[in-house]
């Protein structure tokens, strides 16, 4: 049978299996950090981005390269800072003497994955070029779109907000994100192999020397989406959501809910790990597990509550624990 056919006759089982292939690479470069390479996966099959906060050195960088390794997808590297002009992104118009005409010269958005390394340290202008091409998967130049590659996703990492020389995402940027991961510092256990590793000799900047290889393609993540689609959700649980969504409006907590738009993230979010999980239907389970990683970003504690030093995880816990679960 043809390599060709063969893939577009691939079953669930073997692509769920490609992406735990992927899981499997990665582990070779990073220790730990399921999470948040469950995110960037998940982020894949359902035409999302991701965002990964943690403090320098916990891998943020070094895991995005390792997925990218994994993946035989057209990937490029942004290194965000202060004098990061928009058109460094995008790309830009170029004056060809030889011919007197303008040319297009395309940026290195233009790639399946794209890694804006420490997004939080190039200013709003430059932050905002990314906006129309995370949501439209397109970018405007004198008037005329260019359609970005499918698949194509941002993975952004920042340090926290609280570190010299950031500056915040705004909310319609942070919106722009399906998922936003928490890196915390890895357990005495696994920071024990991560020296471990580096005493043998690893090297962050070698991965192919690491033993990481391309397990998956651009295919496998076409028919891995198109298999997610596939996958019912209840109205119960669709009510679920929706109430888990209101109730961060009314929370006295927020001074900003989640939007419709972050009900509907959770919901693909929620789809995508039910079809990992090997489930062809969404459980309030599935909710529950992606609800804070689909949701913390799009909300924003009231002054009040910052200065009582609440934190939008433990009140968006506290809402997932009130809010009644359909049987």
């Amino acid at each position: 049978m043809p390599a060709q056919q063969s893939r577009r006759t691939m079953s669930s089982d073997d692509l769920r299996g490609k992406l735990a292939a992927v899981r499997e690479e990665v582990a070779k470069a990073v220790v730990g950090q399921d999470a948040a390479v469950s995110s960037v996966i998940i982020g894949l099959l359902v035409r999302g981005h991701v965002l990964l906060e943690g403090v320098p050195g916990v891998a943020k960088t070094l895991l995005v390269r390792a997925i990218s390794a994994s993946l035989s997808l057209d990937t490029a590297r942004v290194q965000f800072t202060p004098d990061l002009m928009p058109g460094d992104v995008t790309g830009s118009l170029v004056y060809d003497s030889r011919t007197g005409d303008f040319s297009f010269r395309e940026g290195p958005v233009f790639t399946n994955l794209l890694l804006a390394d420490e997004i939080n340290r190039t200013p709003p202008k430059t932050q905002a070029s990314l906006l129309e091409a995370m949501e439209e998967r397109q970018v405007s130049v004198d008037g005329i779109g260019r359609r970005l590659p499918d698949p194509f996703l941002v993975a952004a990492t920042q340090n926290p907000v609280e570190y010299e020389g950031t500056y915040p995402l705004p909310e319609a940027q942070l919106d722009r994100f399906l998922l936003k991961v928490t890196l915390a510092l890895p357990a005495r256990e696994d920071e024990v192999e991560v020296i471990r590793r580096h005493a043998a000799g690893f090297n962050p900047s070698d991965l192919a020397a690491a033993g990481v290889r391309a397990v998956a393609g651009a295919s496998d993540i076409i028919a891995a989406r198109q298999a997610v689609g596939q996958v019912s959700i209840a109205p119960e649980v669709v009510g679920y959501i929706v109430d888990i969504a209101r109730a961060t409006r009314q929370a006295p907590s927020f001074q900003l809910g989640v939007s419709p738009r972050g009900a509907t993230a959770l919901m693909n979010a929620a789809k995508a790990w039910a079809w990992l999980s090997g489930r062809e239907y969404v459980t309030p389970d599935d909710v529950k597990a992606l609800a804070v990683p689909a949701l913390r970003h799009r909300v924003s504690l009231t002054p009040e509550a910052a200065m009582d030093g609440a934190g939008a995880d433990d009140v968006l816990q506290g809402i997932l624990a009130s809010t009644a679960v359909p049987r």
